[in-house]
């Protein structure tokens, strides 16, 4: 953040999170779109309302899905006994659909692809979790590892209209070593 405040940027209502466009869960890594003015910040929060600002995520989950694909619909809110914690089961639903694609398979885990469609607070961690499919390493909703002290969830890809040109953007950002380590551990 101060690297950011230190470059000018600007744009949002938190001045603490100057031209932040979208979250990502602690101790999640990857890809974040920064607006460097104002307007822009505007426009990119037209495409985060219009759902056209298109995020991927790489998550490791305990279990195997029952499918290849797969498609949660299912409203997430503020958790009716642990006001930290979002949850299915909740007085505050918001409309939450989340995608996922098998990208690899081990003995007793799976590395999932996974769109969002909405973004919710915690929407992966909650989702994936409902179906039985917990994000390793997450303390909250998932299964805890002591090999790997955060959750295995990175932002990999991003792809978006640019605010002012109408150009194409799209980046994707390779796994950190600790999640790669972790993966070479279940493939050995």
């Amino acid at each position: 953040m101060h690297a950011l405040l230190d470059r000018g940027i600007a744009g949002g209502d938190v001045p603490e999170r100057p031209g932040i466009v979208h979250r990502l869960d602690r101790d999640t890594s990857g890809l974040l779109v920064v607006a460097r003015s104002d307007e822009a910040y505007d426009r990119l929060q037209d495409l985060v309302r219009q759902r056209a600002l298109n995020r991927r995520y790489l998550a490791l989950v305990r279990g195997r899905p029952r499918s290849q694909s797969g498609r949660i619909e299912a409203a997430i809110g503020r958790d009716r006994h642990d006001p930290l914690r979002r949850s299915l089961d909740t007085d505050t639903p918001k409309d939450a659909i989340t995608h996922f694609d098998v990208e690899r398979l081990f003995p007793r885990h799976a590395l999932l692809s996974v769109r969002l469609e909405t973004g919710r607070t915690h929407q992966i961690r909650v989702h994936l979790a409902a179906i039985e499919l917990p994000v390793v390493g997450d303390h909250v909703y998932g299964v805890p590892d002591l090999e790997l002290p955060r959750q295995f969830l990175h932002a990999n890809a991003l792809s978006f209209r640019h605010p002012f040109s109408g150009a194409t953007v799209a980046v994707e950002s390779p796994l950190p070593g600790d999640l790669q380590a972790a993966l070479a551990r279940l493939a050995s």
